[in-house]
C-alpha cells in the first residue's frame, strides 16, 4: 500500500488516527521519499487528500523538522491557497521547521502577516511563534519584535495573556517599555479576571519604562 492509500480520505476515515500513525511510520523509517510524495500531493485534486497530506507533514516536521525543511517553499505557496487547511497547515508546517529555515521564511513575512490577518485563530498562533524564534536571531530581531507588538495590540482577548507570557522571555531591554505599554492598553479589553491577571504578571515582570 502506498503512502496516499494510507491516508484517512482513502481508507474513507474521518478521524485524524491514521494520518497520525502514517506520520510517526515515516519518522521511524526516516521514509524521504514519503515525505516527497506527501509534498507533491499537496496538489492533489482531491481537497481531503490535500489536507491529509499536510497534516501528515506537519505532523512529522514536530518530531523530525528536518526531514520537511527542504519543502519550504512548498510550504510558502500555499499560504494564500483557497482551502483554509492548507493555509494554516502551511503556518504550522513552518513553525516547526524553525530555526533552520529563518532566512526564507523571514523573507516571507508579509504573505504570511496578511493571511494571517484574514485567517484563523490557529494561523495567528503560529505567526506569533515563528516572530519569537525570529526575534532569537539578531539579525531579525527588530522587525520580529515589532510585528509582536502589533499582534499584541490586535489579537483576540483570548489569545492576549499566552502571547505576552510567550513573547516576555524575547523582549530586549530597549523594547521592554514599549512592551509594558502595548499590555498596559488592553488591560480594559480583559473581562475575565483571571486573563487580567496573567497579563498583569507579565506587565511586573516587565518592570517601569
Amino acid at each position: 500500500m502506498g503512502v496516499i492509500e494510507k491516508l484517512a480520505t482513502s481508507l474513507n476515515r474521518r478521524d485524524e488516527v491514521p494520518n497520525q500513525e502514517l506520520a510517526k511510520k515515516i519518522v521511524s523509517d526516516n521514509d524521504s521519499k514519503a515525505v516527497a510524495e506527501l509534498a507533491k500531493n499537496l496538489r492533489n485534486k482531491d481537497s481531503g487528500i490535500q489536507s491529509d497530506c499536510i497534516k501528515v507533514l506537519y505532523e512529522i516536521g514536530e518530531s523530525r523538522p528536518e526531514m520537511i525543511s527542504s519543502h519550504a517553499n512548498e510550504f510558502i505557496s500555499l499560504l494564500d491557497n483557497k482551502n483554509n487547511r492548507l493555509a494554516w497547515g502551511a503556518m504550522t508546517a513552518l513553525d516547526a521547521m524553525m530555526p533552520k529555515n529563518a532566512e526564507l521564511i523571514y523573507s516571507a513575512l508579509p504573505g504570511m502577516i496578511r493571511i494571517t490577518n484574514e485567517g484563523t485563530v490557529i494561523t495567528r498562533d503560529h505567526l506569533v511563534n515563528i516572530l519569537i524564534k525570529l526575534a532569537t536571531i539578531t539579525k531579525f530581531q527588530e522587525k520580529a519584535l515589532s510585528e509582536l507588538i502589533v499582534q499584541l495590540k490586535s489579537c483576540p482577548t483570548n489569545q492576549l495573556p499566552m502571547y505576552a507570557e510567550r513573547v516576555l522571555p524575547v523582549v530586549s531591554s530597549q523594547n521592554k517599555g514599549l512592551f509594558r505599554r502595548t499590555l498596559i492598553s488592553r488591560l480594559d479589553d480583559l473581562v475575565q479576571e483571571s486573563k487580567r491577571k496573567r497579563v498583569e504578571k507579565v506587565i511586573k515582570k516587565l518592570g517601569l519604562g
